[in-house]
């Protein structure tokens, strides 16, 4: 049996998240799948920035939850959603830490995408 360990952010392995004002548009098969101006940065040690919407302003109907899941040790179990309208491509294209660990408890109730894997991500 595997055991997971959790591990907490540090100077090695830093983590930030801030509040990012811009309005966020996700769009897939021609249709707003997400819509915010109040995103999440999360900057995590050499990582690009990843960008969590509230899941309020991500429209949940375009989306189906998935099987796949995968386990960050400093963010905690990640569950997948697909878009189906996308079809292959949209396949586990958004995710979310429906648990997240004290540390990053701010991505609770958040979705990022997958910027190849929607139509567009428009930032601005």
């Amino acid at each position: 049996m595997h055991t997971r360990v959790a591990k907490i952010p540090g100077p090695e392995h830093p983590i930030s998240i801030e509040r990012d004002p811009r309005r966020v548009v996700v769009r897939a098969a021609g249709r707003v799948v997400a819509e915010t101006t109040e995103a999440l940065d999360l900057k995590e040690a050499q990582y690009p920035v990843v960008m969590y919407i509230p899941r309020r302003d991500v429209d949940m109907s375009q989306l189906q939850v998935m099987d796949h899941s995968t386990y960050c040790p400093y963010k905690g179990e990640c569950t997948y959603y697909s878009i189906p309208s996308v079809g292959q491509k949209g396949v586990n294209a958004a995710w979310s830490y429906e648990k997240p660990f004290a540390s990053v408890a701010q991505i609770d109730h958040h979705l990022a995408f997958y910027a190849d894997r929607v139509d567009a991500i428009e930032v601005g």
